[in-house]
Formats: C-alpha cells, sequence, structure tokens
C-alpha cells in the first residue's frame, strides 16, 4: 500500500517555511522499502502531526536565510535549541550574512558564541563561512557535495543544510531523528552508538519521493523526537505513531545494548576550558596568565586545559605570559 501523504504543492519550498494550514491533496509514491508493511503507515501521521506542532522558531521562518539555517545547524549540535535561541538571533544581527562574519578576526566568532559548548564550532563556523566567500560567492551552496566539502561540514550538516534550506531530498539523520526511527521501527528504545548501514537503509527507505515533501519529512521527524519521542519520559500518548510503533507494542523494552555515554561536565577538562576562555571571551584584549591562573586552582589541570585550547586555535599566546582570542 503506498502511503499517503501531505503534498507541499509545485513550488521547491524549504521545509522551515511551512505552507498554509489547509490539508493539501495529493498522493506521493512510498519508496519500495516502505511498501507493504507498518513503516508505509508514518508518513501522513508525521506530516500532519507537524503541520500541527512544529514550533515557530527564526531558521525556520518565511525569511529564514540559508545561511541562518547553517548557523542554527552549526549551534545545536549537542546545544539546546533553548539556549541557541538568543545567541542566534544576536549572531544573525552582527553577521546575516557568510561575508559579514568572514571579514571578521575569528576570536570574535569564539567570543560571540559565548556559553554555548563546544567553542570549536565557532571556529569552524568562521573557516566556513570564508570558504563559502571565496569558493561561492558569498552565497551558502544548495549542492551536498559543495556543502559537505566546507569547512566543519559533515554528512548530516551538508543533508540538514540541503534540506531544511533549499528543499532538496537527503537522508538526514540527527539523535532524535534516530531516536523515532528505532522505537518505530526498530522496536528498541535507543539506536547503535553509531549510525549502522541498516539504519541508513531503513531511513533512506522511508524518505519520500519528492524533494520537497522529503524535506518536510525530515525536519518533522526530527521534531517529533525533539518534542514527543524524547530520550527519557517519551510522552506516547501524544505521538502521531502510537498505534504503529514497533517498541510500543513490544510493551517498550528496555534498551540491552552497548553503555550510553553520559557526558560528565564537573570538574573535567571541559570545564576548566570553559572558565579559561570565558576570561578571555570577556576581555578586550591580551590576558595576562596570572588572571587565567586565579579561575582555575589545580594548576597541572589549568596548563593541561590551556595548552589544549591553544593548539585547538582557540587561544593565542602572546609576548610573555599573555594570552588573546585568535
Amino acid at each position: 500500500m503506498a502511503a499517503t501523504l501531505v503534498s507541499i504543492g509545485a513550488e521547491v519550498r524549504a521545509p522551515h517555511r511551512r505552507p498554509p494550514r489547509e490539508r493539501r491533496p495529493g498522493v506521493a509514491t512510498a519508496p519500495p522499502a516502505a511498501e507493504n508493511g507498518p513503516v508505509s503507515d508514518l508518513h501522513e501521521p508525521i506530516l500532519r502531526w507537524y503541520d500541527d506542532h512544529a514550533r515557530e522558531l527564526p531558521w525556520r521562518g518565511e525569511s529564514a536565510s540559508a545561511w541562518s539555517v547553517m548557523v542554527s545547524e552549526f549551534m545545536l549540535q549537542q546545544t539546546p535549541v533553548a539556549r541557541v535561541l538568543p545567541v542566534h538571533e544576536q549572531w544573525l544581527a552582527t553577521w546575516p550574512t557568510p561575508a559579514d562574519l568572514a571579514a571578521e578576526p575569528a576570536g570574535e566568532a569564539v567570543r560571540a558564541w559565548g556559553r554555548l559548548g563546544y567553542p570549536r564550532r565557532a571556529l569552524r563556523l568562521h573557516a566556513a563561512a570564508t570558504a563559502i566567500v571565496a569558493q561561492h560567492d558569498g552565497v551558502v551552496p544548495a549542492d551536498y557535495d559543495e556543502l559537505v566539502a566546507l569547512p566543519g561540514v559533515g554528512d548530516y550538516t551538508a543533508a540538514a543544510i540541503a534540506s531544511f534550506a533549499y528543499g532538496r531530498r537527503h537522508v538526514v539523520l540527527d539523535t532524535n531523528v534516530r531516536r523515532v526511527l528505532a522505537r518505530a521501527v526498530g522496536g528498541v528504545e535507543f539506536p547503535a552508538p553509531a549510525v549502522t548501514r541498516a539504519e541508513r537503509d531503513v531511513a533512506t527507505g522511508l524518505l519520500p519521493e519528492e524533494d520537497a515533501t522529503a524535506a518536510t519529512w525530515a525536519v518533522a521527524v526530527m521534531e517529533l523526537g525533539a518534542l514527543v519521542c524524547v530520550a527519557t519520559n517519551p510522552r506516547c500518548e501524544a505521538c502521531p505513531l502510537a498505534d504503529a510503533c514497533a517498541w510500543r507494542a513490544a510493551g517498550h523494552p528496555a534498551y540491552d545494548g552497548p553503555p550510553r555515554k553520559v557526558q560528565a561536565w564537573a570538574g573535567t577538562d571541559r570545564q576548566c576550558r570553559g572558565r579559561l576562555l570565558a576570561v578571555l571571551r570577556e576581555s578586550d584584549g591580551p590576558v595576562h596568565r596570572s588572571r587565567l591562573d586565579a579561575v582555575w586552582a589545580d594548576e597541572a589541570q589549568r596548563l593541561r586545559s590551556l595548552a589544549g585550547l591553544v593548539t585547538d586555535g582557540l587561544v593565542v599566546p602572546g609576548d610573555g605570559e599573555t594570552y588573546a582570542l585568535p
């Protein structure tokens, strides 16, 4: 049985720019892997749910640029939406185009990144903006191969930008999508630690054939994982897939795979690096090492963390015992 989908019309439309809420007639044929089985029942419920429940986010608005989408994808990696929103808004106000960011020193990107965490993402975003200016006339490319060739852009980010900004048909597998598919199709609580070939095959088989519908499907599954099919205490009673979910049908069996990593924070090198970098971000110029010494008592850990920041290009040593952002 072919899956009935919500049509997006003839216009190629990025999925973040939501179309009118009335139901749009149209049928798209599900890929062969999704035929004659429960997976064919997943498309319409998820697309209709997204039409009703998608969050209004700045990178999903009618006026959102591809650059806005790209910035959001860098920031949202391992960082919750609530923390990203104010930084994303200020970032776009300061650097509304890749050229605006590329014209600044990389250290300004690190400064504006604030406390989002994993600040190397700021350096990579700056490097990507510089490459976009040099190689693509300042326009974020729509082609996957051109995107994945940019500094700091891997498979997921390239697919997400092409799909969410340009409405292209790509498999977009983030943590939320993987969890939804693991439960609804695989019948397990969580996916494997790393993406498997079988997992990618399932995601590819579920992808609608038409570009714009596939792009909407990608963001809709992601949104479902972020709001309903969450890691802890999933809201199964509110899930549009409740009647088709293999994990629910199996009685919600507990995860029995390899131990899932839980990242510590207090007392770690990551916390130490964050403290050191905060001093530099809040300074208008080079900082003497004595100011850095004052924010972390463990000398060995402090020196190790400072050396790591220098190696990563986040901190530049100056004359004597001073340090600054790049």
